[in-house]
């Protein structure tokens, strides 16, 4: 699915459950295949992602700023007693020192995001870690960015949270520890492809969240309504809920935290205003007791009300506040600035926020964006934030000269491809159906035909909220551990709600409670504005392992993971050639225009247009095999005689012209002089020349005597060459003209073996025949330290 510093990510496709017999359990509980098929209810094979090599619970700047700190700086901190259920050959093969070894750090995972934790608990200590796979769900899509030839990669992983998980209207607000429904945290990567490593590759990443209102309040969904009316089921006067919230975004963040709330604030009949005015009435009390700098900002805007006005521009208003946001945060970069931006600063640039290092910056706080759904209105919204962020992005690695990025180009179009992507796989995990209302939709561009599919996507969400929910959330809750079926204790399809297994505090009392003042970790505040889990302290340093490879094992084998040498593939199949591609699939396919993806287009210029409705991989595939084989462009004759026949030619047969070939756009006869003209014409702006046109007398001169240097150069006796160019059978035989010396790009010279190599491979040849060679004093006294360390 996307490939980060030559680390693969990977979806799952497809599970399989393997029975183990145990004799112990002779007989199967009559209940037990119910469970399974509850629990299979949860379907492994939609947007589950994991990697064998990267962390994918943890955001890019924690994995290059953590990860990468000195070795010796965690040997006090990571050493750790040898379990004797592991192998003793474990590391076998490893020296420390000037060996085959190769130490690496690697972190515990944020298990917020983990979806597979509480079944890998049970069998965490009893296996190799090696066995440990941490899956996430959500979203993972990567798109190809090309810029005159250089290769960007844009990736957006959105990690979904396992705390409080369900569906629509089983699922609002938060519960009693801070984690709320919906809750989804999306990242944006931009890497230069060029080069490929972490170390001296340039990486750029900025991450925003999105969650339901972090509030005590639900929905009655029994009242078969459209719209449920909103309830607050408990009344928190100290935002105690809300503390436990931002508390853990101050930990995993730092500060500032920053609120966009697009909850409609006006209506004639109270319903999400509800929500804004205890929203507003917690952040106030929140923000009392925080340091004026650290303090929660807090952005009410009604969305809805702007979409509905005719003299308000909602993208403008939203790219205003995107600005301010980036600026605050700032964003992650693992390069320092480039010597353009000092040598011609930005003012935007000076103004940017977060916190500036030796090796670049770092993103310090979040944008957290939220409506009541947290589906179409805060996918439009962080799709706007993300296109600014971009644009500062671009910036920093020094692909653009001013962070600012215009609507209807080649980069902008990918990039809102990749969130309507986004936006419609977080929805349908959380609501049961696409995206209703998009970014065209706000830009009120959208085709007639999308209103249609807005009303079936709004019935499509509303039979799945009240016929299919509830199963859901059952698997949901059997799959995360929330629910342990236990013998004499009702089942899983006998509760009448799941309300008491997400609120722990309803089924005992919790053994400390927080202070209502100071509401925050003492250990977080001290270090803000960046992330405590960032932070270098003893805290944090028990959390990391240092974990020792062999140099080639595949796990740490970029090159092997990515060109994968010893399996049959084509260049089609390879994955930076199939994923989306800016110059194949957006640009557009005429001659003689801007290549460059940040040239604004006309709507009807996109690539997607030329390519018609074939827009899956595979189409797209077979569309490059044939542009190999496709014919030439028709000349003017063909052109203007296959007009008339072919006028009525569909969209569809558009779609299918090779991309090696001229698009000509098919008009009547009497237009045929300007469909010749529009053939010629890019021949002369590109080549210089007419080729329809004849040579002039100067051309033909200068080729005729590149044509005599040529003969002078390889003069030879034509009568000797008739002789022997031909046998008497009738075989032709080449006579070479010119001689080269070894070790050329014709020939090789072999390589030559030392003394040392010889006598190297002549014992591992004896020793397959049964001949050993003695020991010598350095193979003895490795043996003898490899059995002290081992069983002494």
């Amino acid at each position: 699915m996307a490939d980060i510093g030559g680390h693969a990510i990977y979806k799952i496709e497809d599970t399989n459950m393997i029975y183990i017999p145990n004799d112990s359990v002779r007989i199967t509980h009559p209940d037990e295949a119910r469970y399974l098929r509850i629990f299979q209810n949860v379907d492994l094979s939609s947007n589950f992602y994991f990697s064998y090599s990267y962390d994918l619970s943890h955001s890019l700047q924690y994995n290059l700023t953590v990860l990468r700190m000195p070795l010796e700086m965690l040997k006090s901190e990571t050493t750790q007693p040898r379990q004797e259920s592991f192998d003793i050959f474990e590391d076998e093969g490893l020296i420390t020192q000037g060996g085959s070894g190769v130490f690496g750090i690697s972190s515990e995972p944020y298990m917020k995001y983990v979806w597979n934790g509480e079944l890998l608990d049970i069998i965490k200590n009893a296996v190799h870690r090696d066995w440990l796979l941490y899956i996430i769900h959500g979203f993972c899509g990567q798109s190809k960015l090309l810029i005159y030839g250089r290769p960007v990669y844009v990736t957006l992983i959105a990690r979904r949270s396992s705390k409080f998980a369900g569906t629509r209207f089983l699922k609002r607000g938060a519960n009693c520890e801070g984690d709320v429904a919906n809750e989804v945290e999306t990242e944006q990567i931009l890497c230069d492809a060029s080069v490929m490593s972490f170390t001296a590759g340039s990486y750029s990443s900025y991450v925003q969240v999105r969650g339901s209102v972090p509030l005590y309040w639900s929905q009655d969904i029994s009242t078969m309504m459209p719209k449920p009316p909103i309830t607050l089921d408990q009344a928190d006067p100290f935002a105690h809920v809300a503390a436990l919230h931002f508390d853990q975004m101050l930990q995993r963040f730092g500060s500032p935290i920053i609120i966009l709330n697009l909850v409609k604030e006006r209506e004639k009949r109270k319903h999400e205003r509800i929500l804004s005015e205890e929203l507003v009435a917690a952040v106030t009390y929140l923000n009392q007791f925080l340091p004026p700098e650290h303090m929660i900002i807090y952005i009410p805007w009604d969305m809805a009300k702007y979409t509905k006005s005719k003299l308000c521009n909602v993208l403008d208003r939203l790219n205003v506040i995107a600005e301010s946001v980036v600026k605050k945060t700032g964003f992650f970069v693992n390069r320092p600035d480039s010597y353009c931006s000092i040598l011609r600063p930005d003012e935007k640039w000076n103004e940017l926020g977060g916190c500036v290092i030796r090796a670049g910056r770092l993103q310090t706080g979040v944008l957290r964006t939220n409506c009541v759904d947290c589906l179409d209105r805060t996918n439009t919204a962080q799709f706007m934030v993300g296109k600014c962020a971009l644009a500062y992005q671009l910036y920093s690695l020094g692909l653009i000269d001013k962070p600012n990025l215009q609507f209807d180009t080649d980069a902008v179009r990918l990039f809102e491809e990749l969130y309507e992507d986004h936006g419609d796989t977080l929805s349908l995990q959380y609501g049961g159906s696409q995206l209703v209302h998009r970014v065209k939709t706000y830009r009120k561009i959208a085709p007639w035909t999308q209103h249609s599919k807005d009303i079936m996507q709004t019935l499509s969400r509303y039979y799945s909220n009240a016929f299919s929910d509830a199963d859901r959330q059952d698997s949901i809750n059997l799959f995360l551990g929330v629910f342990h079926p236990t013998e004499g204790k009702p089942h899983l399809w006998e509760l009448p709600t799941d309300f008491y297994l997400h609120h722990k505090n309803t089924m005992r009392l919790l053994p400390t409670r927080r202070s209502y003042t100071y509401w925050w970790t003492p250990e977080v505040i001290k270090h803000l504005p960046l992330p405590y889990d960032e932070v270098i302290c003893a805290a944090n340093l028990k959390k990391l392992i240092v974990k020792k490879f062999h140099r080639y094992e595949e796990e740490i084998d970029i090159h092997n993971e990515f060109f994968r040498p010893y399996e049959l593939s084509s260049f089609d199949d390879t994955f930076c050639l199939a994923m989306t591609s800016s110059a194949r699939d957006f640009m557009p396919k005429t001659i003689g225009i801007d290549p460059s993806p940040f040239t604004v287009r006309k709507p009807d210029e996109t690539g997607k247009s030329v390519l018609g409705n074939k827009s899956n991989r595979e189409e797209a595939v077979l569309q490059r095999k044939t542009a190999a084989s496709a014919p030439p462009p028709p000349s003017e004759e063909a052109v203007s005689s296959s007009s008339e026949d072919d006028s009525g030619t569909d969209r569809e047969e558009e779609g299918s012209v090779s991309q090696r070939s001229t698009p000509v756009k098919m008009t009547d006869a009497g237009d045929s002089a300007k469909v010749t003209e529009n053939v010629v014409q890019p021949m002369k702006e590109v080549y210089g020349i007419n080729l329809s046109d004849g040579l002039s007398e100067e051309d033909l001169s200068i080729y005729s005597r590149f044509v005599q240097l040529g003969q002078r150069r390889h003069k030879q006796d034509r009568s000797s060459q008739q002789l022997c160019s031909r046998c008497p059978d009738g075989v032709i035989k080449l006579t070479p003209i010119s001689a080269f010396s070894q070790d050329n790009i014709y020939e090789v010279q072999p390589p030559r073996v030392d003394r040392r190599s010889t006598e190297i491979f002549q014992a591992h040849i004896q020793a397959s025949q049964g001949i050993m060679q003695p020991l010598g004093k350095e193979d003895t006294a490795m043996y003898r330290e490899y059995i002290r360390n081992r069983y002494l």
